[in-house]
């Protein structure tokens, strides 16, 4: 079912930033710039959970579900139909990342009086975290006049302004997942204009942009760790929004919540028909599913910022995810309608779509995730049990 949302997004564009490289050797770079990357037209996806996956029919949950108030739908211009405004574009498609990586050498530097870590950065084109990591300089990364300093070679993509991790792991065709691996990266993982991060590999896979774009596989995993704009340096994330009214550029960073300030509850009624796990047919699954009458109600498991809305993972269909504090995540699959926006903060009960048969669902049915940092937990010790 085709997920149609609740608000026009307006997208905002921003300067693209760069810093100069200063007395650094003559680099090489990949193939020539190509074109700008344009999201590859996903065929319809369509699917079933293998049937031996379900639970029995014996251990189905099928107690009554509890009488739930009428859907509260976001308010929205007069006579305007929610269900035919456009999906708003995400932050890695409003931006594309050029694959213009510049090989490096590695070679030796040796500090010269006003070297900082950064300046030599500039200087070899090196990413200043490598730099410091290989030569296990401790914070505050002080360097020494006349110290002699590896400079390590790779590939390294220069950050500019709004660029996200999910659209520069597409411009080479490489998982970001890798590219988080190999530069270290940690918690909340957003990019700053200026910085170089290293991408694995020797060349670019796929000859066109087209093709390192169609060859890129989103997953939740990339969302939570690759979706936010990188910032200028010294510039704060935006605070989040009550009201879907107000939506915030997709080139924009979003403020998370530090803690975690309720527990969580259901988030739809209906029966529990697959756990947590690698079931009988391999297939691990990262939450739960919850089969529940089409247009249900989905709720808000806790207080949070909404992290992403959208349906760019194939399998899951119309995707809400929700970060909460402390590390928390929620995700909530196969809806029918969602009704909130990108940075938009909820309460704990709050509906934030309705269920569907999006995706991969072969009935009505909501797939519920929690993680902590980016492990996915068993829902089922973190919910009120019924």
């Amino acid at each position: 079912m085709r997920v149609k949302t609740a608000i026009l997004a307006m997208l905002a564009a921003t300067t693209a930033g760069c810093i100069p490289s200063v007395d650094a050797p003559a680099p090489t770079y990949d193939s020539p710039p190509p074109a700008r990357a344009t999201s590859p037209e996903r065929p319809p996806q369509r699917g079933r959970l293998p049937q031996q996956d379900r639970l029995p029919r014996d251990q189905v949950d099928r107690s009554p579900p509890t009488r739930v108030p009428a859907p509260v739908y976001p308010a929205r211009p007069a006579d305007t139909d929610v269900t035919t405004l456009p999906a708003p574009r995400p932050a890695w498609e409003a931006r594309p990342v050029v694959a213009d990586a510049r090989v490096v050498a590695e070679t030796v530097y040796v500090v010269q009086p006003g070297d900082s870590l950064r300046r030599i950065s500039e200087r070899t084109n090196a990413p200043s975290e490598l730099i410091a990591r290989a030569n296990a300089i401790p914070p505050p990364f002080t360097v020494r006049v006349s110290q002699r300093l590896t400079i390590p070679g790779g590939r390294y993509h220069l950050v500019r302004s709004g660029e996200t991790g999910i659209a520069i792991a597409r411009a080479y065709g490489v998982e970001w997942s890798r590219i988080v691996a190999e530069n270290q990266l940690a918690d909340p993982y957003i990019l700053r204009t200026g910085q170089r991060v290293a991408i694995p590999g020797t060349r670019t896979t796929g000859s066109t942009a087209a093709e390192r774009a169609a060859a890129f596989r989103l997953d939740v995993d990339d969302i939570l760790t690759g979706s936010q704009p990188a910032l200028a340096v010294n510039e704060a994330p935006a605070k989040s929004v009550a009201t879907p009214r107000r939506v915030l550029p997709a080139t924009v960073a979003i403020a998370t919540p530090a803690r975690l300030r309720t527990g969580f509850l259901w988030p739809v009624d209906g029966s529990l028909i697959r756990r947590f796990g690698r079931g009988d047919s391999g297939v691990r699954n990262d939450g739960i599913k919850i089969a529940a009458p089409l247009d249900t109600p989905i709720k808000a498991a806790a207080d949070g910022v909404v992290a992403y809305v959208g349906d760019g993972v194939a399998s899951l269909g119309g995707l809400v995810i929700v970060k909460h504090g402390d590390g928390w995540t929620s995700v909530y699959g196969h809806a029918s309608k969602l009704m909130v926006q990108r940075g938009q903060s909820v309460k704990r009960g709050q509906t934030i779509a309705l269920s569907g048969d999006s995706g991969f669902a072969d009935q009505p049915e909501v797939h519920f995730e929690l993680r902590r940092g980016r492990t996915p937990v068993d829902p089922l010790g973190q919910l009120p049990r019924r």
